[in-house]
């Protein structure tokens, strides 16, 4: 868990504490996914503990396989309160979905992973010229 200075923070600051760039700060206040940062009379951005707790908030969002469109609607909803509990639901179970076909695919790419290391084994053991241990057409 991130613990979060309660100060004011420059963008540098904040990137470091987030972990992500300061043009990715400034990109997702360009499209709204960010409120605008505060601004010092300089024109320098500076973040307060509950932007910067926004910031951690859409990480974990990212980090669960949201789109960018899904964070910029799952904010959107989030700030209009229980009313949107179901909508933001659905986004959920959308992730939850995408992740799961995403596992559905790894598993088959392990599964020729482990035939091909199986062949290399074969070959290995038992050295056949004729076979580069490439061909995958024998595997199901």
């Amino acid at each position: 868990m991130i613990e979060i200075p309660d100060k004011p923070m420059t963008i540098r600051e904040a990137a470091e504490l987030t972990g992500l760039t300061e043009d990715t700060l400034r990109y997702y206040e360009r499209i709204d996914l960010l409120p605008p940062a505060e601004r010092r009379p300089n024109g320098h951005r500076f973040y307060t503990a509950e932007q910067v707790q926004s910031i951690v908030f859409l990480m974990k969002l990212k980090s669960i396989g949201m789109t960018l469109a899904q964070m910029q609607q799952f904010r959107k909803l989030s700030d209009e309160g229980e009313s949107t509990l179901s909508e933001r639901k659905a986004i959920i179970e959308a992730c939850y979905r995408q992740v799961n076909e995403e596992i559905e695919h790894l598993r088959s790419v392990q599964k020729v992973l482990e035939y091909k290391l199986g062949r290399y084994d074969e070959l290995l053991s038992n050295p056949s010229p004729d076979d580069k241990g490439c061909d995958l057409s024998t595997y199901e």
